[in-house]
């Protein structure tokens, strides 16, 4: 009976920590959502008008990077480039680096998410470092690929080629479910401020940062060496299965910005490690292609589907050199977050740096 008594408070206890868990997780998901929806909301009128000042390959990678970063969606800037060939205002030559920047652009999302734990040292830097090294790999891919399309047009032959077999399949538009309970409600905050977007913002950051602090807090307050046993062994155990789980998942829900976002606090929480993180942002950055290449098959045009296929091979490419390289991103990402937490500064720079001022400096100085 006594046994009864002590059992019924520790169930009790893990419902609540339970929900509680839950609703943090909400609570983040809507954050990112409200994030890309605002932004996207101020920028998307605005990122349309620089991809039509995109005059050579390197124009086309920073426009990539900066129009991204403001509409803090790859899929977008993917639609828009789409649509631009298709209307011949672009060249696939010049609309393919626009795909290679903005596959470094997303990654900005899952940065920010990761300075939400900057005044917990020991956090920051386990988050800092699972979200850089995604924004690391691209920017490797880009430094190995990005000459070899210049100088040879390897992706646009390969995707010209390969976009012959899927001309006149039919397309496939797969159902989200996250959209069906994230995005009404980012809709309905953004409808309270129909001609101010940038109050959509500030509301998604504070949701962001309350949800960061006590998300990590919940996940402590279970038993930590369980949780991060059954991540070890059933969801990251092999790299094979992160990579799927990432694909899949971000498939899934259509935005690598928050697939690898939510691994993020699990970094800081000490539950999944840089090793077990690669993987997974490698696969949600294929993810992030399948449905895009699944529209363009609808639009039978071969155009669009060679622009969806080169964002795909882009990040196949990129895969097939980085993953037994693993060791060099995964090094530059615990260095730079080790160095971050001494200089609280650094990481706010590069945010600012690499994703705007550089960018929009190089677009002002090439037009």
């Amino acid at each position: 009976m006594s046994m009864l008594k002590r059992s019924l408070p520790n169930t009790y206890n893990n419902l609540l920590k339970t929900l509680a868990l839950l609703g943090l997780i909400y609570m983040f998901l809507l954050s990112i959502t409200l994030i890309g929806a605002s932004f996207k909301a101020m920028g998307k009128e605005t990122a349309e008008a620089i991809m039509h000042l995109v005059s050579n390959p390197v124009m086309g990678l920073v426009v990539g990077v900066f129009t991204t970063s403001i509409v803090q969606s790859s899929s977008l800037t993917t639609s828009l480039v789409v649509s631009m060939v298709a209307g011949n205002v672009l060249t696939i030559n010049l609309a393919i680096p626009i795909i290679m920047g903005a596959n470094i652009g997303t990654s900005v999302t899952n940065l920010i998410v990761s300075i939400g734990h900057i005044r917990r040292s020991e956090e920051f830097e386990r988050a800092l470092g699972a979200s850089i090294v995604h924004d690391f790999f691209n920017v490797l891919s880009v430094a190995v690929i990005f000459p070899l399309q210049v100088a040879f047009n390897i992706i646009g032959i390969s995707a010209r080629a390969a976009s012959g077999f899927f001309v006149n399949i039919g397309g496939l538009k797969l159902i989200n479910p996250l959209n069906t309970i994230l995005k009404p409600v980012a809709k309905a905050i953004l409808h309270l401020f129909p001609n101010h977007p940038w109050i959509g913002i500030v509301i998604a950051f504070i949701l962001l940062f309350i949800a960061l602090r006590y998300l990590v807090v919940v996940m402590k307050s279970f038993v930590l060496k369980k949780i991060e046993a059954f991540f070890d062994r059933y969801i990251f155990k092999t790299t094979f299965r992160a990579l799927m789980l990432g694909l899949l998942f971000t498939a899934l829900v259509q935005s690598s910005s928050i697939t690898t976002s939510l691994v993020v606090p699990l970094a800081a929480a000490g539950v999944l490690s840089l090793k077990k993180i690669f993987p997974y942002d490698l696969g949600a950055n294929i993810g992030t292609t399948v449905t895009a290449f699944l529209a363009s098959l609808a639009t039978n045009n071969p155009d669009a589907i060679t622009i969806a296929f080169s964002h795909f091979l882009f990040n196949i490419i990129g895969i097939i050199i980085w993953l037994p390289l693993k060791a060099i991103p995964i090094k530059m990402a615990t260095v730079f977050a080790h160095w971050s937490v001494r200089h609280r500064w650094v990481p706010f720079a590069y945010i600012l740096v690499v994703f705007f001022l550089l960018p929009l400096l190089l677009i002002l100085l090439m037009r």
